[in-house]
């Protein structure tokens, strides 16, 4: 990415302060407290899960638990309650390492309309998305906090699958949980100043929209996916 203008923009924002713009010396501040780093702080990999749990709740977003074992089966047992005949999903490489590369050629074999993320259809696998019953991805880091799965899209895992479907299936491998944003953004940093590469676009999914806009009555889906539903999977 290329950054533009930003001389300028520094030298007027300095002026403006009435100052000379500082261009080394500069330290980050010691804060005395940090909050941002003490929630959920000491807790274990299986009490995030279950914080994860309780707040898919609230998100009115189904929530599930399996190994890597019984993950097809779960799908399967999803796909068959959401009635789902078309399918969308993620080209991504965890498919091989959970064993959904059989799992998804045996659905097609069964006359479902599977449709994996393919960068060379180019709007096609858009078109597929809109009329798809569910999209399926793996979360890449998911927030315990807000239950909130992160995305890091790119060209085997567009965004259209997250977001048009009827319902949304978010894979989560255990190990990606962390307490909240905080540690995703950190990840996401250090990941950049590693040198890298960085998704140019991430998303972060809450379960499906929740909206009280009007008269303060709860709409649940009224934009993308109107079911959601999260599978923890045991990947230790």
């Amino acid at each position: 990415m290329t950054i533009v203008n930003r001389d300028s923009f520094l030298e007027n924002v300095a002026a403006n302060l009435g100052r000379n713009r500082r261009t080394e010396g500069v330290d980050r501040p010691q804060w005395s407290v940090n909050p941002q780093y003490d929630v959920f702080a000491g807790l274990s990999q299986d009490e995030l899960v279950d914080e994860l749990e309780e707040i898919s709740n609230v998100i009115h977003t189904d929530f599930r638990r399996t190994d890597r074992a019984g993950l097809t089966k779960a799908l399967q047992a999803v796909i068959e309650n959401e009635n789902g005949r078309t399918l969308v999903a993620s080209s991504d490489s965890r498919n091989q390492d959970f064993g959904l590369d059989t799992f998804y050629k045996d659905l097609a074999a069964a006359n479902r309309d599977v449709h994996l993320w393919d960068e060379s259809k180019g709007k096609e696998n858009q078109v597929v998305a809109e009329r798809a019953d569910i999209g399926i991805t793996f979360s890449d880091v998911t927030l315990a906090e807000s239950g909130t799965v992160v995305l890091f899209n790119n060209k085997y895992n567009g965004r259209s699958i997250s977001l048009l479907p009827r319902t949304y299936i978010a894979i989560i491998p255990k190990s990606t949980i962390v307490p909240r944003m905080t540690q995703a953004a950190k990840q996401i940093h250090e990941a950049n100043i590693a040198g890298n590469e960085v998704s140019s676009c991430v998303s972060f999914i809450t379960g499906p929209s929740n909206s009280a806009d009007i008269e303060m009555k709860l709409i649940v889906g009224v934009h993308g996916p109107v079911r959601a539903i999260y599978i923890v999977v045991e990947d230790a």
